[in-house]
Parts: C-alpha cells; sequence; structure tokens
C-alpha cells in the first residue's frame, strides 16, 4: 500500500529536492492549484521477505485533479529510468495518474502562463 504523507503543504515551509520543484509549487500556488510535496510513495518491488528494494515517489500530487506529476530537468538516461518507473506503478495501481514533465515541457509550461520570459527568469516569490 503506497505511504501517504501531510495534507497540503505551503511553497515556503518544504525542503524542495531542486530548485525546479520549488518554482513548479510557486506556479501551483500562484494560481489557486492545491498540490502536495512527494506525498505518496509506490513500492514497486519486494524482496522474498516483503521488504521494499524498489520504489517511486513522484513529486507532486494534484488532489482536484487525482493527478501525479514528476518533474525532470536531468538528462535523457534518468528520464528512461523516470519512464520505467512509471510504467512499472501504473501496472500495479492501473487507476494511477501520472505526468511526467520534462524541463522542455516545464520551461513551456511557465513561459505560456507568464512566469519565464527566457531560461533564466524566476518566477515572483
Amino acid at each position: 500500500m503506497p505511504k501517504k504523507a501531510p495534507p497540503l503543504s505551503d511553497v515556503n515551509a518544504i525542503p524542495f529536492a531542486h530548485s525546479s520543484e520549488s518554482e513548479f509549487a510557486r506556479l501551483l500556488a500562484f494560481y489557486g492549484v492545491r498540490w502536495q510535496y512527494e506525498p505518496t510513495t509506490f513500492p514497486l518491488e519486494l524482496d522474498d521477505e516483503g521488504r521494499i528494494t524498489e520504489a517511486f515517489t513522484p513529486d507532486f500530487y494534484l488532489p482536484d485533479q487525482d493527478l501525479y506529476i514528476e518533474l525532470t530537468t536531468k538528462e535523457q538516461r534518468l528520464m528512461t529510468a523516470k519512464h520505467r518507473k512509471i510504467r512499472k506503478a501504473q501496472a500495479l495501481h492501473p487507476d494511477l495518474k501520472i505526468r511526467l514533465l520534462s524541463r522542455k515541457d516545464y520551461l513551456a509550461l511557465a513561459r505560456k502562463f507568464g512566469w519565464r520570459n527566457d531560461t533564466t527568469d524566476n518566477p515572483p516569490e
């Protein structure tokens, strides 16, 4: 069973793993989108004694959309590994909705909503 985390998050109270996650959370908060940061861990593989040997924790959960978001600003080889984990999680949980946003997707979204004019601008605090 997935591990659940606390309810909705405050951007300034979260120690995000990457600055892009903090920026994405600010974008969501600015537009009034309810979100949780890393609220659920999905076990993907267990050993013979039932201990988790592989798991996947998506970056964000949007409860109103029942959608998980995984951001990646890393290189292609890491995206391949994340795609594999997402496929595995969806095979184990067929109703699970997860979207992987690449750096390119994320920057396009940020620009579309006026958060970035180029790749170096930061969103308002």
